[in-house]
């Protein structure tokens, strides 16, 4: 969590996260470039910069591709929120990398013309009307504006100061900039290769992100729980809540409620952090608080509010253990507002430990 928008501070963690990420990144570079260089047919051959040009942009695509995939697979295994804690770093370091990839396709292509190197990109092929000749160039160039804009908004800052919904949607439109990529990808082989392979390649990506978010959705859908008519949802048996983790449930009217237990006590608060909406039912209890798996926010379980110098709050919600089951009411309290816990009775608390 930051505080007073403070510049962003890099754990140990984070140190080490970044220091595979720029050997990985540095690895790809050199293998797309050797690999390439060594497969060209017998009298073909790219420049050095035409390489680049394509280690920078596969690269970025690829990264991009792996971003789109960290939230739903958070959802299937626990493997993957390190990288959902960590998608801050990686969806900037993608937008360098977009960004190089632009600068040498600038400089190489539209460079060496007295016209403006921005005015050349879009004048350069007017064939707009032509599926194999369309200007591809420009679907990379509306793509690069958007994840330009959510790098530089990628800040707290900009989250409080835009408003989350405002903030939010900006950074949904990564949707619109991975669809302008696809395109721009295969316009461009289209044009210039027509290799099959690629095309395939990037059609499977695509693919396969668009049946991860329709299985997560799916996943997400089957917490729904139903009232038992006094305004009480069943949760789970005792034997199903793991100590520090919690189970989701998703009312039919309100938002969802995540129900932790730790140690003989059940506690409920929202599943919504008010950070930036990141499910806190994936978190685990750390500290006494409930830890967001996005971006490390954290709220008390007895009353939902962050631990001080922060602000955040979340609304708690009434549990109770009737036998070997938990229940927790429809009806949250206002956020912030204490509730005391349900406790196990000592012989499930004995028979779970």
């Amino acid at each position: 969590m930051s505080h007073g928008y403070n510049a962003v501070t890099w754990t140990p963690f984070k140190r080490r996260f970044d220091l595979w990420l720029v050997g990985g990144i540095a690895a790809y570079l050199a293998t797309f470039i050797v690999i390439s260089t060594i497969t060209q047919p017998v009298g073909e051959s790219f420049t050095p910069i035409q390489l680049l040009i394509r280690a920078t942009g596969t690269l970025a695509f690829l990264l991009l591709t792996f971003i789109l995939t960290i939230g739903p697979m958070a959802r299937f295994t626990d493997r993957f929120k390190p990288f959902l804690y960590n998608r801050r770093h990686l969806g900037v370091t993608t937008c360098l990398i977009a960004l190089v990839h632009a600068g040498l396709v600038l400089l190489w292509y539209h460079g060496f013309s007295e016209m403006n190197v921005f005015v050349s990109l879009f004048v350069s092929n007017p064939r707009y009307d032509s599926i194999a000749g369309f200007p591809f160039e420009s679907l990379g160039f509306f793509a690069l504006i958007i994840l330009l804009l959510m790098a530089a908004t990628s800040h707290d800052f900009y989250n409080a100061n835009l408003a989350p919904g405002m903030w939010k949607a900006l950074h949904m439109s990564v949707y619109l900039a991975y669809t302008l990529l696809v395109t721009h990808i295969v316009l461009g082989v289209l044009r210039d290769e027509g290799n099959s392979l690629y095309i395939g390649a990037v059609i499977l990506s695509a693919g396969t992100i668009s049946l991860l978010h329709v299985a997560s959705a799916i996943k997400s859908s089957r917490k729904t729980s139903t009232s038992d008519g006094d305004g009480w949802l069943e949760v789970c048996s005792v034997n199903d809540l793991q100590d520090g983790r919690a189970k989701i449930i998703q009312p039919q009217v309100g938002e969802a409620i995540a129900i932790y237990r730790r140690a003989d006590s059940i506690y409920a608060i929202s599943n919504a952090c008010r950070h930036q909406g990141g499910p806190l039912g994936e978190g685990r209890v750390i500290d006494g608080c409930v830890t967001c798996p996005w971006h490390g926010f954290q709220y008390r379980l007895e009353d939902g509010c962050s631990p001080p110098p922060f602000t955040e709050k979340v609304a708690t919600y009434p549990t109770r253990v009737l036998g070997n089951k938990i229940l927790v009411s429809e009806k949250g309290n206002a956020p912030g507002t204490p509730q005391a816990p349900s406790k196990l009775p000592l012989d499930i608390e004995m028979e779970t430990a």
